[in-house]
């Protein structure tokens, strides 16, 4: 479990984000077009998984922009942004700020997501959303960088991310 806090006020998440050199687990979520996807379906490809509590917050808002600037420079890598959103929102969301180089899934049909990366608020306000977290898998899923934000108005690590990247 991981503590966490949404505005100074401590809050817990399920449990713990996979740490560095650990394999991720594989998950089910669902694109925009209503589609789901696996880990399996990005083997090959480098992953930043930008996890977030909705995109109808300024910071996860902003976290998406700046990942969708940075995706077209990032060779052989896909940005998987990841919420409890509907698709729907996700797909409105991007249309409106004009992003298109990340890849929006929602945790809608299956809950073994936010389970299996321990990302899920488990009490306070948000309870039910995921946390602000970010991990990046090499091309076999391993993790090569991994952080749970410990403040959930406080934006990731993008210099951490892209520079294990590099």
């Amino acid at each position: 479990m991981a503590k966490i806090t949404l505005k100074g006020n401590a809050i817990n998440t399920l449990g713990s984000l996979p740490s560095v050199g650990t394999v991720a687990p594989d998950f089910k979520l669902t694109k925009t077009d209503l589609s789901d996807v696996s880990l399996a379906d990005y083997k090959g490809k480098k992953l930043v998984l930008n996890i977030f509590p909705s995109l109808d917050t300024s910071v996860c808002a902003t976290s998406v922009r700046k990942f969708n600037a940075e995706a077209e420079k990032l060779n052989n890598t896909v940005v998987l942004c990841i919420s409890r959103d509907l698709p729907f929102a996700h797909s409105r969301f991007c249309a409106a700020e004009g992003l298109s180089n990340v890849v929006s899934l929602s945790e809608l049909r299956d809950d073994n997501f936010s389970k299996a990366y321990g990302v899920r608020i488990v009490d306070g306000p948000l309870a039910g959303v995921h946390s602000r977290a970010l991990l990046v898998l090499d091309e076999n899923a391993k993790v090569l960088f991994s952080e749970q934000v410990p403040e959930i108005v406080q934006e990731p690590d993008y210099a951490g991310a892209i520079k294990v990247l590099s």
